[in-house]
């Protein structure tokens, strides 16, 4: 059987956007901050303390500020595995620039040169293109427990940040890489987990539902009712796997953009 890969608390061979086994509350963070990120509609197990916010669901990165103001945004929660966006998109059409910090391997300027021809491939009214520095979204070395972490849209624009644990990667081949970036830029565009509703599809283990959240659920048109196996977007992925895009997840991303 393949190990899972979690793009949050790592065991030595388990990566994707959350532990397989089920995952353990952070006692440091306080009472009143797991009640803010659950009245976000998000789960408050497995938070991890970032920088400025808090790690939810495995790769998600929530601010500070955003559990202060606790936005109302309308949500729609469907109990199937379909692919989800949330209510913030990317205004477009436009070009999207990403950069990577000099802090991280220079083996991922073809890891982003990979993601950005994925994305391009599918003739979408978003583009993408790696430039040197100060991009629209930056890879930066994550500090933490995690493996990456990318937040959703606001105002418009992407998310501008994907953190990215080198290290855990290592040993990994490219494409596996390529597939956990590409996953992360898709939750920068707006789009949430495939598998949100019950991640146990993916990532094994009991039932855990991730929460419609205050950033929304909502079902893209044309997306299956059931499970999309290969789907970019599930909350894991195999160690060694290669993740590029089903024929769902191209409806998906040309239906949006």
């Amino acid at each position: 059987m393949k190990k899972l890969l979690s793009l949050a608390l790592l065991a030595a061979t388990l990566f994707s956007c959350q532990k397989q086994e089920a995952p353990v509350t952070d006692t440091a963070i306080s009472d009143d901050v797991l009640a803010a990120i659950e009245k976000a509609g998000f789960s408050k197990e497995g938070v991890i303390r970032e920088d400025g916010g808090y790690i939810v669901e495995g790769d998600i990165f929530i601010d500070d500020a955003h559990l202060r103001t606790q936005p109302q945004w309308g949500t729609l929660t469907i109990a199937q595995t379909e692919h989800y966006r949330t209510t913030n998109l990317v205004n477009g059409p436009r070009n999207i620039t990403i950069s990577v910090s000099s802090r991280l391997p220079s083996a991922y300027l073809a890891h982003v040169d990979a993601v950005v021809a994925r994305y391009n491939a599918q003739n979408l009214t978003l583009t993408f293109s790696r430039v040197a520095a100060n991009g629209n979204i930056n890879l930066v070395p994550a500090n933490g427990s995690f493996l990456a972490s990318a937040g959703f849209p606001s105002g418009g624009n992407p998310f501008n940040e994907v953190k990215i644990n080198s290290r855990s990667l290592n040993g990994q081949p490219a494409n596996t890489i390529v597939s956990v970036i590409a996953h992360e830029i898709g939750h920068c565009i707006g789009f949430r987990h495939t598998d949100y509703m019950d991640r146990s599809y993916s990532c094994g283990g009991s039932t855990t539902n991730e929460g419609a959240s205050t950033v929304g659920a909502i079902l893209i048109p044309g997306t299956p009712a059931g499970p999309d196996a290969g789907s970019w977007m599930l909350a894991c992925i195999g160690s060694g796997q290669n993740r590029p895009f089903t024929p769902n997840d191209v409806t998906a991303l040309t239906t949006l953009y």
